[in-house]
């Protein structure tokens, strides 16, 4: 599969490419530009926050069969590919979320770089504290 080697700044630029062409669709859509019989994004966007976050949980389940089919395989090179698919489709299914709630990929990425450093236990405890879980 892919290395390490990849720059953190390629990833970023397609990630906020990808939300780009997302937030470009959203809008075509609430414009009546973008028909949701023939754009899915716009189809999704027109389900509203219900529709796009249960799609999201139809995701997240099939991202998981995939990686257990992957770890019984014993990795093999076909069921990554299927574990990568689907975990293509359950992040492009989030940029989608995003752009609903007028969010964008960068806002991700600096709560991560916010916690990085932090063990995630610490950071849960702190959470817990201050009543947000």
């Amino acid at each position: 599969m892919t290395s390490s080697a990849n720059s953190s700044k390629n990833l970023d630029s397609a990630l906020a490419h990808l939300a780009d062409v997302v937030d470009q669709r959203r809008d075509a859509f609430k414009l009546g530009i973008a028909d949701p019989k023939t754009s899915y994004t716009a189809l999704l966007f027109s389900k509203g926050d219900d529709g796009i976050l249960k799609k999201i949980g139809e995701e997240a389940t099939e991202t998981v069969m995939a990686a257990k089919d992957a770890r019984h395989a014993g990795l093999s090179i076909q069921q990554q590919q299927l574990l990568i698919g689907e975990m293509a489709d359950l992040w492009f299914h989030c940029l989608i979320a995003l752009s609903q709630f007028e969010l964008r990929p960068e806002d991700i990425i600096a709560e991560l770089e916010r916690r990085l450093g932090t063990s995630g236990i610490e950071e849960k405890a702190a959470r817990k504290a201050a009543g947000q879980e």
